[in-house]
């Protein structure tokens, strides 16, 4: 989750990271927000040897809203992308807790091939200086507090570059290439500035979080999801749920999220925790003495609602795409999944002349993240709004459920999107032929179409 974008100067500290002159720059590509979209983007294109900006509104380190969890399939990105997860501040964990009806269950990752079978917790306040530094250090040419304020486009309408302030003196800057991505978070500022419209179809979730002290939880094993929490203006069931992720520093990430549907009405986010966290064991300390931040929300861009991902030189990724997954919320592993995937097809698209060849190439980008999550997507979507969206988690966590183990690992696994392919045991077989039933063609009806 990339939010809270706070204004920042220009840093100097490496040779990745120089001031920008009146006249700004000139790259093969430029990359707009260094959150873990943009990062993991001009990573891999630095790797790959293309010339690579990537523009920074704010400085590190800075704080964004998020549960600051990763699962297995995020942790994969990582160590994909150099990252040394053994350093200071990683936190593993073993699994998930659910917490549903009176009832709880543990659930380990799985021992799968293909992932990792731990995932982590990092606090976002200093989980993006890492990997931006890490882009940097690649070759990446990083400038933050550089707010971009326009793209340019040549008489065709296509991309040239994108306008700028620079600094806290806020002195315009233009920077010049063919080709940008769009990692800028869900204002997604880039892609509305080019008319690409958010999907009204697709669900914009909320999520509201708070750190505690808690020596009792800080080192918990699990990452807890709680499942039956109630909406203190209705007291219906939540269209999301609650979590309690261990910071392993003495801290928890206490949050919750909801994705309403549209004939459930807003959520009262705050009041809603605080009704929470009455049910909290007291000796856990979650109390307002123990609080170490504000409670700060943001919203969720989910389900792929913002299309297409790549319009005329522009790519989008991440959150400016609506990359945050229609199951469970999460979104950094997307984001940066779906970055290796941007930066692998520039780098192809590159290597041909400029010309058709080349824009053929660059269509193949949403043609492969559709690949890789369309049905798991529009399965997801489907799924939130005929029940996640009405009536949260609770029915899908039924008490016999929770009582099934096999039943328990499948679902967790369709969650968080876990398996491996080909399939290598029968959750896995069970998922792939799920997912397989799902139609490979985008939805009819209304679709987001590009301004000119």
């Amino acid at each position: 989750m990339t939010r809270l974008d706070d204004e920042g100067t220009d840093g100097a500290d490496g040779p990745g990271d120089r001031p920008s002159g009146q006249d700004g720059e000139q790259a093969e590509v430029l990359v707009v927000g260094a959150g873990p979209a943009g990062s993991a983007t001009a990573l891999h294109l630095a790797r790959a040897g293309v010339d690579v900006v990537l523009l920074e509104k704010s400085t590190f380190p800075r704080d964004k809203v998020c549960g600051d969890g990763l699962t297995p399939r995020g942790v994969q990105q990582l160590v994909r992308m150099g990252i040394d997860i053994n350093a200071p501040g990683w936190t593993r964990n073993r699994g998930m807790r659910w917490v549903s009806g009176g009832r709880q269950v543990d659930i380990d990752w799985p021992r799968l091939g293909s992932h990792p079978d731990f995932g982590l917790t990092r606090s976002r306040h200093d989980f993006d200086d890492i990997l931006a530094s890490h882009a940097r250090a690649a070759g990446a040419r990083l400038h933050t507090g550089v707010k971009v304020t326009a793209p340019s486009t040549d008489r065709a309408g296509r991309i040239t570059g994108v306008s700028a302030l620079a600094g806290p003196e806020k002195r315009p800057v233009h920077y010049r290439a063919p080709l940008v991505v769009a990692a800028d978070g869900a204002s997604a500022r880039t892609a509305l500035m080019l008319g690409l419209e958010r999907d009204p179809r697709r669900h914009i979730a909320t999520a509201a979080r708070r750190y505690y002290r808690s020596e009792v939880r800080s080192h918990d094993p699990y990452l807890e999801l709680w499942a039956d929490l109630l909406c203190s203006r209705t007291g219906r069931d939540l269209p999301g749920y609650g979590w309690v992720f261990p910071m392993g520093d003495g801290r928890v990430n206490i949050g919750l999220g909801a994705m309403p549907h549209r004939s459930h009405g807003p959520v009262e986010l705050r009041a809603t925790m605080d009704r929470w966290l009455t049910r909290l064991p007291e000796q856990w300390g979650v109390t307002e003495e123990n609080a170490t931040s504000p409670l700060r929300s943001a919203a969720l861009p989910m389900g792929f609602n913002r299309h297409p991902q790549y319009h005329r030189g522009l790519l989008l990724v991440g959150d400016s795409a609506g990359m945050v997954s229609p199951w469970s919320g999460e979104g950094i592993g997307q984001a940066m999944e779906a970055g290796e995937v941007a930066a692998e097809t520039i780098a192809l698209a590159l290597a041909r002349p400029a010309g058709a060849g080349r824009e053929h190439a660059l269509r193949q980008y949403p043609a492969e993240i559709h690949r890789r999550w369309g049905r798991y997507y529009r399965l997801g979507n489907l799924t939130g709004d005929l029940i996640l969206g009405r009536y949260g988690y609770r029915p899908i966590l039924h008490p016999r459920v929770m009582a099934s183990p096999p039943l328990v690992r499948t679902l967790a696994r369709l969650l968080t999107h876990v398996a491996d392919e080909p399939a290598r045991d029968t959750i896995d077989a069970v998922l792939h032929t799920l997912l397989r039933a799902v139609p490979r063609s985008l939805p009819r009806g209304r679709r987001t179409t590009p301004r000119a």
